[in-house]
């Protein structure tokens, strides 16, 4: 495969399993698309063209030649200077050639635009009872925080890394943490736990999460007891860039849902989901990060691309070659 193959296969992959439906995700693309060819040529130039194809800003072709055949690549949940240095190294001193390096937390381009991946979670809120209006009145003011908060980061230093050392980098996070959140959803409505516990044993059958275990960093109930019957699950804190609202829980309440399942949770937002009585089960941030990459890598293993795991990734495979 190329890069640019592994790229494209990417971003199909994450709308396939995006909890808002293909058909969703194909029509906001159609809308964009509509729009662009209304815009003036000064605005044309200045506009990102990677949004005609890909509805995920934070997953990117940073660093490199697209049309290069990949046999070998290194990847990570977080991919920096030492990480590229590490890919260097196994090349140059020990004739690993690393053809790619894959980041699932986003750099360059794809960090700076993160808040833009954070709208799919008003219709990811919607598809849960949540009305539409208030999902997008109470995401708006956290989208802008966060796109303000990405403003004095120095985004390139990584993507500048892998120039200077003439090697191919891209990011892949919503289309990833989509993955994992399809396989969740799939996993606990198959399992149909009635309490707390029960959704712990289901989360803890999963490898990646069983290997978080001997880590310390394994599934927790944040909100609520063992014995708790969980009600509705919703699965609205594990893609869409990073944490939405601290002011959505009672609203989640009133829309019917007793328990959501997060990858990691601030204290401030663990005390306004116990005030409006929502159940809270936190599954784990590197383990489900490590989940859905490896959904994805799987697909690309089955080509007989050598995987070289660094950086947290816990390498799980659920295919035989």
């Amino acid at each position: 495969m190329t890069i640019e193959q592994i790229y494209k296969l990417a971003i199909k992959m994450g709308i396939g399993a995006d909890l808002r439906g293909e058909k969703q995700i194909r029509g906001q693309l159609k809308k964009i698309n509509e729009r662009y060819k209304k815009l003036s040529p000064e605005k044309k130039e200045k506009f990102d063209e990677e949004k005609l194809t890909n509805p995920y800003s934070d997953t990117r072709f940073l660093a490199g030649n697209a049309t290069q055949e990949v046999k070998r690549m290194m990847v990570g949940i977080d991919i920096d200077t030492a990480e590229l240095l590490m890919a260097r190294y196994l090349s140059d001193q020990y004739e690993r050639k690393i053809d790619l390096v894959i980041s699932h937390h986003p750099l360059g381009i794809a960090l700076a635009d993160l808040s833009s991946v954070m709208h799919m979670q008003a219709d990811i809120l919607n598809r849960h009872g949540v009305p539409i209006n208030i999902a997008e009145a109470v995401m708006k003011p956290r989208i802008s925080e966060v796109a303000r908060g990405m403003l004095p980061i120095n985004h390139n230093i990584p993507v500048d890394a892998a120039k200077l050392l003439g090697l191919s980098l891209m990011c892949l996070h919503t289309v990833c943490d989509n993955l994992a959140v399809n396989f969740l959803d799939k996993k606990i409505k198959k399992d149909k736990p009635e309490t707390l516990k029960e959704l712990l044993k289901s989360l803890r059958e999963i490898p990646e999460y069983k290997e978080a275990e001997k880590q310390k960093t394994g599934p927790k109930i944040f909100v609520g007891n063992s014995i708790a019957r969980v009600g509705k699950i919703a699965l609205t804190e594990m893609t869409g860039g990073t944490s939405g609202s601290k002011e959505i829980y009672q609203s989640m309440a009133n829309a019917g849902i007793g328990t959501i399942v997060g990858m990691h949770m601030k204290d401030e937002y663990r005390a306004e989901a116990e005030k409006a009585h929502v159940n809270v089960v936190i599954a784990g941030h590197i383990s489900s990060d490590s989940l859905g990459m490896n959904l994805f890598l799987d697909e690309i293993e089955k080509k007989w691309i050598e995987i070289i795991p660094c950086s947290g990734l816990i390498r799980v495979k659920r295919f035989k070659k």
